[in-house]
Order: structure tokens, then C-alpha cells, then sequence
């Protein structure tokens, strides 16, 4: 179950570490790779997002929705933490007036730290050498060219790459599943 409030801390996060501001292309890829290291490492999702292969590399759908404006539904709560400015995406709130402990209740000590390696790796590279290194096999070879659409990026390719054998990466794929669906239905609960 995509979770708004946790890609949107994530995002924030990111903004924060470069000064509340960068090109939103950046931001998607950023948030790709954390998320898919989160995969690799505990076998979760960060947001919960679907993930597709799209012209200009991996993406979470639904967060390039919203960087994009385009949310179904929701969005609240995105918007009052991060705006989108021609083709960068920003801090709501000048960065030096947010209160951390606050904006970033819903990121685990484990999720701080692989945005935070995420971001020393790659947050030197600018949008376009990001976007060109997710289509390297060697980094993310879940990715397919789509040939100018969007296609459904299967993550038990993420799991086989990093090594894991067939029945590992669907063990690993069926327990991402499940959490989703207890997920789901514990929010109808509420």
C-alpha cells in the first residue's frame, strides 16, 4: 500500500541534504535506488510504490505522479512538504525552520541510513548522469527500455540480480506481497 507520507519524507530528506532544492528527474532516481536498496538489504520497499521502467530510467510511479501534479488521489500531505517548480522540486518550508524529529517521524533509523548512503554515493552526479546510470545493466538491470511507454519493472529481477536463486527471490517477492495485503487490510480496519 503506497504510503504518501513516507515517500514524501524520503523526498524531504533528500531536499534537505541538498540545500531544500534539486531538479526533479535527480530526485526520482535518487529515490529509486534507496528504495531498491532498501529491497536488497530487508526485503521491503521504503513507499510501497509500483515500479515501472519508463523512458528516462526506473521510477515510483505513483511519486512521479505527484511530482508531476498528477496524483489520482491524495497528495495533501506531499504538497505541504515539497513543491514542484518547472522541472526541480523544492522544500515547502525554508530547511532551516523544520523540525526534523517532526517532518521524518515515519523514516526508520535503517531507511535514514541508506538515503543517507544513497545520497553520498550519487548525490554528487547531476540529473542526467544519474538517469544515464540507471540504464546500465550492471546498476539496474531491472530496467527495460519501454521504447517511448512505461512497463511494469518485476522485482524479483531486482532480487536475482543481487544474486539471490529463483526460489529465494519469490520467497523474498511473496513476503513483500503479503505485508501489502495485511497493510491494506488494516487500513479498511480503521
Amino acid at each position: 500500500m503506497f504510503s504518501e507520507e513516507k515517500v514524501a519524507q524520503m523526498a524531504a530528506y533528500l531536499l534537505l541534504k541538498r540545500g531544500g532544492r534539486m531538479a526533479y528527474l535527480k530526485l526520482m532516481k535518487l529515490l529509486y535506488l534507496a528504495n531498491r536498496q532498501s529491497m536488497i538489504r530487508h526485503g521491503r520497499m521504503m513507499g510501497e510504490d509500483r515500479l515501472y521502467s519508463m523512458p528516462h530510467g526506473p521510477v515510483m510511479s505513483t511519486t512521479l505522479d505527484l511530482i508531476r501534479g498528477r496524483a489520482e488521489t491524495g497528495g495533501e500531505y506531499w504538497y505541504r512538504l515539497i513543491q514542484t517548480a518547472g522541472h526541480d522540486v523544492c522544500l515547502s518550508a525554508d530547511p532551516r525552520e523544520m523540525d526534523a524529529d517532526e517532518v521524518f517521524d515515519e523514516l526508520s533509523r535503517a531507511d535514514v541510513r541508506i538515503l543517507d548512503e544513497i545520497y553520498a554515493q550519487y548525490g554528487h552526479m547531476n540529473r542526467y548522469e544519474l538517469r544515464d546510470m540507471t540504464h546500465l545493466r550492471d546498476v539496474c538491470p531491472e530496467w527495460h527500455d519501454p521504447r517511448g511507454s512505461r512497463t511494469p519493472i518485476d522485482v524479483r529481477e531486482i532480487f536475482l540480480n543481487e544474486g539471490k536463486t529463483p526460489e529465494e527471490a519469490e520467497n523474498i517477492f511473496r513476503s513483500m506481497c503479503e505485508s501489502q495485503e495485511l497493510k491494506e487490510f488494516s487500513s479498511q480496519l480503521s
